[in-house]
């Protein structure tokens, strides 16, 4: 068996963009498993009031993730839409091929949470297709299709059962390790032998 880190991520979340913004500078020998979920969907399972939807937290996350970005020297720009449904561009990812996912998964990061884009809106989300070579017909009847609507259903349903609660969530050998900050962790799990 292969030894790889599951990176649970939805691109609504900004510490999971501040998560793939240090998994971009990892050694290239280290085995990321790109595992998109639902964000919003995995909340209403475990019955998570998201910390968008509750002032306090959500003055305190856009401050800690400027702190954290400023820490790290990443371009990094709260989004003046978030949140926004993440829904279609989750589905996208799970049927374009696998040899545009890198570039799709740095697109929809970087529009959304450095150059503070609405990719839930279709003209803004067509010039990204382009840039990342993906056919935007293909790509907008696909988003619809019954077997990739459940497909992203499903793997929120497995990320649940498996007590993902949030993203980013790392898996290695079985163990989670929650948050931005716990990639360190999964790391240090990946490495033991």
């Amino acid at each position: 068996m292969i030894k790889e880190i599951d990176f649970y991520f939805d691109f609504i979340s900004p510490y999971a963009y501040l998560a793939y913004k240090k998994i971009q500078s990892l050694p290239k020998d280290i085995r990321i498993n790109y595992m998109p979920i639902l964000l919003g969907g995995l909340h209403n399972l475990e019955g998570i009031i998201a910390p968008a939807f509750i002032k306090p937290k959500l003055k305190h996350m856009i401050n800690d993730c400027l702190l954290i970005a400023k820490k790290n020297d990443f371009d990094f720009k709260w989004n003046s839409k978030f949140p926004l449904n993440s829904l279609n561009i989750m589905r996208g990812y799970l049927d374009i091929s696998s040899s545009n996912q890198a570039q799709y998964i740095k697109t929809m990061f970087d529009a959304y949470w450095k150059d503070d884009l609405d990719i839930s809106k279709e003209e803004i989300l067509i010039p990204l297709l382009e840039q990342c070579k993906i056919d935007k017909d293909i790509f907008f009847k696909t988003i619809n299709d019954p077997a990739i609507k459940e497909k992203l259903k499903n793997a929120t349903k497995n990320a649940h059962e498996k007590e993902v609660f949030g993203a980013p969530t790392f898996i290695v050998n079985n163990k989670i390790f929650w948050g931005q900050d716990r990639l360190e962790f999964a790391l240090e799990e990946y490495r033991k032998n």
